[in-house]
């Protein structure tokens, strides 16, 4: 009987999910799906074999990964080889085998070949216990590893040697080439942004010359480049941990960031079980060879439309605009535009009335172009960035005569006398600028617009039927906004039949004992606090709006109309308005918690829970506004101050639809730009056109000061890289740390799952190009777990969002 009995442990013990296999034999295979779908390395700390794809269960991938780890974390993958490589995917039913003539094939179901690593004769194939997959000849060499061939990892004692390439993924879940490029040369190390999907290469962003021999990742895990002379130069510089108690890799990351990981291999209270990083090179470092070469300079990373500039004077560069451009601050280095940018309604003969190129040379912005032309003369490529209302600079390569057209903002400027370049820069043909036909036919459109309010105000004050039937339509109307004549004084009612209420102003002195007691100030007004002597003696809000336009008080009860007309529990209800005089306010409820920001940032800190639950109220009262109105509203300023919490801490957003009713001059920012400090989204400072991507970005914000409890910007934070929340939080989140956001927060680091995705959709609701944020709607997806989540872009530049 025990014999019987020890003969299905056996069986067991020879399954290739449990036997570390110390040499594949020839006649050997692998399927996608079944008992023999990979091989171990007698550790069993790697196996090599298929893996599905994320979200994708009809196709597999033939990879190396680390096994012992919940992750499975891939270190190397199959892709065609040169000049075109192309990653191999199959579906189930393909086989690869080891061929009785020593060579490896991956066939699909009907049995045509999809890849091979073009190497006959192999004795027999491992999975070594350092993360290589040979095929070996009978004497042991190598005749092919997946160390020759990397990916876009390396393992420990793996080395490149010149020719051979790191490859970024897409995205993390998509293996396919991705937009950048770290090339082993003899002549250096060098860093590329690569077009996707022509796969054109432009100039290298960053280089460690060098007559190099080889990059080596040691046995100790120091990682370091090999000269032709001995020399020993340290690529990364991070601590070396125990190669006994830590997994290592580095891994060019999908944003371009080439890092060194760390996992360790048993659990520890003190340490999570997650990959950590220990050091990465960036991709938007550039230090010009010249300048490395013959002194000792630093080299700034500079912002959105500005590159680096050396100052002979004490040899330091630094960041500067382009011509007609200005300094938005001197915390993003970026610049701003200081004219209206070209109208897409000017055809040839207006453009060239308008505008002009600035010349520049030995500069560029390789990941910014949208076309190329080429073989064409310098003066077509202008004509081309000139008719075309996208282009904002043109690039020219003399050497060949290649044109390409880029458009703002220009990110990740390099400059330097191998920059072999000129540069063509739009900009008017004086800083006064002859306004845009467009903005003249808006300007029009107003003013005969108030004309038609003001006859139409006469012709309604004399029809008192077709008042009646205004009013009529107004009481039964569904709609959330509302395009009527002013009416001053008139009472309507909201989508749920409760009535707006037109207030005398002595009523609202009364309700607040003369002014007395303020709830808050902001751009808009000062809020008061006020009861209603009514049965109920009901409390509300009374905000007070300072200084509006002419025109704009022309229009207050429409606009106020419009705001009535809107409901939703996550969006503060407004009772009524006074418009008496020159005096404008309006009357809402009263919310007995008060604003976000007291919690977010005062002594008193939300549990995770709730601060999780208010992130979803949030988002969905900006989806009302967006999406489920008949007529879009943009808030414009969403911040912590202007939600608000209920008796029940259900957030509330307030202050929405004001826009239309505030001078520009009254915003906490530089004029013309709607919004406050640090939750502006990067679009205002471009002079294009403003949607509600923009109140997404300030969604994103707000999201990551929910979830870390401090505000955007803290200057008076000792570490310099957490002093501005978005840029740290993306940090933490590409080197797989996002629990040192909850650091403390004992509730939320038990939901760290949670705590991710959360930053992740912040990530996604803050980049730059507002075509690239979600809307609303696939945020409250996103963040109700409803939907899967891609690994956001890398854009490393959030600081446009601090004018």
């Amino acid at each position: 009987m025990a014999p019987l009995l020890l003969l299905p442990f056996l069986l067991l013990l020879s399954s290739p999910y449990v036997q570390a296999q110390q040499s594949i034999t020839l006649g050997s295979s692998l399927t996608p799906q079944g008992p023999n779908s990979f091989w171990l390395s007698p550790s069993g700390d790697f196996a090599f074999g298929f893996r599905p794809i994320e979200g994708n269960t009809s196709f597999y991938l033939l990879d190396v990964w680390f096994n012992q780890i919940s992750d499975k974390t891939v270190a190397w993958y199959a892709k065609t080889t040169d000049p075109d490589p192309a990653l191999v995917q199959v579906p189930p039913g393909s086989c690869l085998q080891l061929t009785s003539n020593g060579t490896l094939s991956l066939q699909d179901p009907i049995g045509t070949e999809v890849w091979n690593p073009e190497v006959m004769g192999a004795a027999y194939a491992a999975m070594l216990d350092t993360g290589n997959f040979i095929l070996a000849a009978a004497d042991g060499s190598t005749k092919w590893g997946t160390f020759k061939n990397p990916a876009d990892t390396i393992l420990l004692t793996q080395v490149l040697t010149p020719g051979m390439k790191l490859h970024s993924r897409i995205t993390a879940t998509d293996y396919s080439n991705g937009q950048f490029l770290l090339n082993l040369q003899n002549n250096g190390v060098f860093f590329y942004a690569v077009d996707v999907p022509s796969g054109h290469t432009h100039d290298y962003n960053w280089s460690v010359p060098g007559n190099t021999t080889n990059l080596v990742f040691n046995a100790t895990g120091m990682i370091y480049i090999t000269l032709d002379n001995g020399t020993q130069i340290k690529f990364t510089s991070g601590k070396i941990k125990s190669v006994a108690d830590y997994y290592h890799r580095a891994t060019l990351d999908p944003g371009g960031i080439f890092q060194q990981y760390l996992y360790p291999k048993k659990f520890s209270n003190r340490y999570t079980q997650a990959w950590s990083v220990v050091d990465f090179k960036a991709p938007n470092i550039y230090i010009p060879r010249r300048l490395a070469a013959e002194t000792q300079v630093s080299s700034e990373t500079c912002g959105l439309n500005s590159y680096n500039k050396l100052d002979v004077t004490n040899n330091q560069t630094n960041c500067v605009c382009l011509p007609q451009y200005s300094i938005i601050d001197e915390q993003s280095k970026g610049c701003k535009p200081d004219f209206q940018p070209q109208s897409c309604d000017l055809d040839e003969a207006g453009a060239t009335k308008q505008f002009k190129f600035v010349t520049m040379v030995n500069v560029d912005w390789p990941q910014c172009d949208y076309e190329q032309h080429d073989n064409i003369p310098s003066n077509q490529c202008q004509q081309l960035c000139l008719t075309d209302c996208l282009c904002a600079v043109a690039v020219f390569r003399d050497s060949d005569n290649t044109c390409w057209k880029k458009k703002m903002p220009l990110t990740n400027g390099v400059v330097g006398d191998s920059v072999q370049r000129t540069v063509f820069i739009k900009v008017p043909k004086n800083n006064n600028s002859q306004q845009q036909p467009a903005l003249l036919d808006s300007n029009r459109w107003k003013k005969d617009k108030n004309y038609w309010i003001l006859g139409s105000s006469l012709f309604l004050g004399s029809s008192v039927l077709l008042n009646i039937v205004l009013i009529s339509v107004i009481l039964f109307g569904t709609y959330c906004t509302i395009t009527i004549n002013e009416i001053p004084s008139l009472q309507l009612s909201n989508n749920v039949g409760l009535p707006l209420k037109a207030f005398n102003y002595a009523e609202l002195e009364k309700a607040t004992s003369g002014f007395q007691e303020v709830l808050g100030t902001g751009a808009s007004g000062i809020v008061y606090k006020g009861q209603l002597q009514d049965d109920l003696g009901t409390y509300i809000a009374i905000k007070k709006i300072d200084k509006l336009e002419h025109e704009t008080e022309k229009e207050f009860t429409v606009e106020v109309q419009t705001i009535g007309q809107t409901h939703h529990k996550n969006l503060v209800r407004l009772l009524g308005f006074c418009n008496e005089g020159k005096e404008r306010l309006l009357v809402y409820e009263f919310m007995t918690n008060g604003s976000l920001n007291r919690f977010l940032f005062g002594d008193v800190r939300l549990e995770w829970n709730l601060r999780a639950q208010l992130a979803l109220e949030v988002a969905r009262g900006l989806l009302y506004l967006h999406e489920e109105c008949s007529t879009q509203i943009i808030h414009c300023d969403i911040k912590p101050q202007n939600i608000l919490l209920d008796g029940n801490f259900t957030a509330k957003i307030s202050d929405f639809g004001l826009a239309k009713l505030l001078r520009t001059n009254q915003t906490q920012t530089i004029t013309g730009i709607r919004g406050t400090r640090g939750y502006v989204a990067p679009e205002w400072f471009k002079s294009t056109g403003i949607t509600a991507k923009v109140d997404v970005y300030s969604f994103g914000v707000i999201l990551l000061e929910l979830v870390c409890c401090r505000r955007n910007v803290e200057s008076e934070m000792a570490e310099e890289d957490q002093k501005i929340l978005t840029y740290w939080a993306n940090d933490c989140y590409r080197c797989g740390r996002v629990d040192f956001l909850v650091e403390g927060d004992d509730e939320a680091i038990f939901d760290l799952n949670k705590v991710e995705r959360y930053v992740v959709v912040a990530l996604w609701c803050l980049q730059d190009d507002p075509t690239m944020r979600p809307t609303m709607l696939k945020v409250t997806q996103m963040l109700d777990g409803a939907v899967a989540i891609p690994t956001p872009p890398d854009s490393s530049s959030f600081v446009q969002s601090l004018p």
